[in-house]
């Protein structure tokens, strides 16, 4: 494998993960992905943190004079640090999955499930953008051309790409309509 290829593949592992590796977000267009590939990854990895980007975190509380108040940090029973480690965990783990450069946009969130809540509001799309993002989808299939310079692999790297960002997107072309195009193509 030269050397052209392996930086594409460890860039593709970077953003699509790996077993080891979280998959991870780098731009807007990546979230249809991401979301399925995040929520596939963190249950293989441990079921519970998933459970803990779902559910509300847990306040550690304890009782005083029949009033249900915040436990000191200083009472917490083993119990009460799994659980904190637990959302902890959830966090970073949803963390790690941004790009610095979308991280800095919600650091404000403090749970994991006030994290994967807003990146849900701000990366799903509502209809118009959606039929937007289809129509750009349709047009870049439609555009699809081979690039001065480009490799063979490279450039069905580059369909098979385009081809999973329209499946994920809702759109689907017929095996025949796909294979005329890549033939077209070449």
């Amino acid at each position: 494998m030269d050397s052209q290829s392996q930086t594409h593949h460890h860039e593709l592992d970077f953003v699509m993960g790996t077993t080891n590796r979280i998959p991870r977000l780098v731009s807007a267009e990546g979230f249809p992905e991401l979301k399925y590939r995040i929520e596939k990854y963190i249950q293989m990895k441990d079921f519970k943190i998933w459970r803990s980007i779902i559910k509300d975190p847990s306040r550690i509380t304890t009782i005083v004079a029949g009033q249900v108040i915040d436990k000191k940090i200083e009472n917490y029973t083993d119990e009460d640090f799994e659980k904190v480690e637990e959302q902890e965990k959830a966090l970073a783990t949803l963390t790690m999955a941004l790009s610095p450069n979308i991280t800095q946009g919600f650091r404000e969130y403090t749970s994991a499930k006030d994290l994967w809540e807003a990146l849900i509001k701000v990366y799903e799309r509502n209809e118009d953008m959606k039929d937007s993002c289809q129509d750009m989808l349709r047009q870049r299939f439609n555009m699809f051309n081979y690039v001065p310079g480009e490799t063979l692999e490279a450039q069905l790297q580059r369909f098979t790409s385009l081809n999973t960002e329209m499946t994920v997107a809702g759109i689907f072309y017929t095996k025949s309509e796909i294979n005329k195009k890549l033939l077209n193509t070449l």
